[in-house]
């Protein structure tokens, strides 16, 4: 005859442990932690290409003494630009004006190069400055997601300040500014 002195025992351990809240039943506790950082709204202009300047050389036609009708410049390229957020692209400049001949020029003379500014490739439609204008309402466009990317600046449709009829003053340096300003908005 089998000793059923041991298997009762171990069948009865069997049957404790599968019922729930018995001392050799497991028991699970969860703790959840939440893990938090942030990143602020912020705006890297990148890196301008090249030397970072428009080089015109000669601004004249030396036969006529006239503003030169084919002035241009290849374009800069801004590379390694981001914003975080939704932003805005602002384009301005200066005109090109005498740096050392700073008097009122002679009547049929002028001291300064009017140019239209773009900057392209952050938004759909290109900011745009024209020196001159009464209004620039494209000079500032806005993105309204965060974005990488090369901006390309151009200038061109160069004119005197005060008529195309004028001539230039002899300078060697004439010079302008044209500035890229990425903002980050709210």
């Amino acid at each position: 005859m089998p000793n059923l002195s041991l298997k009762v025992p171990v069948l009865l351990l069997a049957a404790l442990a599968a019922l729930p809240g018995t001392a050799l039943a497991q028991s699970t506790d969860t703790k959840t932690l939440a893990v938090t950082g942030n990143v602020p709204a912020m705006c890297v202009g990148g890196t301008v290409g090249g030397d970072g300047a428009f080089n015109l050389g000669v601004l004249i036609d030396t036969a006529t003494g006239l503003l030169r009708t084919d002035l241009s410049a290849p374009a800069r390229v801004i590379t390694g630009s981001y914003c975080s957020t939704r932003s805005t692209i602002n384009v301005a400049a200066t005109p090109l004006a005498a740096t050392n001949f700073t008097a009122t020029p002679s009547s049929g003379f002028s001291r300064s190069v009017n140019y239209t500014a773009t900057a392209s490739g952050w938004t759909p439609t290109a900011a745009s400055f024209a020196i001159g204008a009464a209004s620039n309402a494209a000079a500032t466009q806005t993105r309204d997601s965060a974005f990488s990317g090369d901006i390309t600046v151009n200038i061109g449709s160069f004119g005197v300040s005060g008529g195309n009829a004028l001539r230039l003053v002899a300078d060697t340096a004439y010079r302008g500014l044209v500035t890229v300003t990425l903002t980050a908005v709210n």
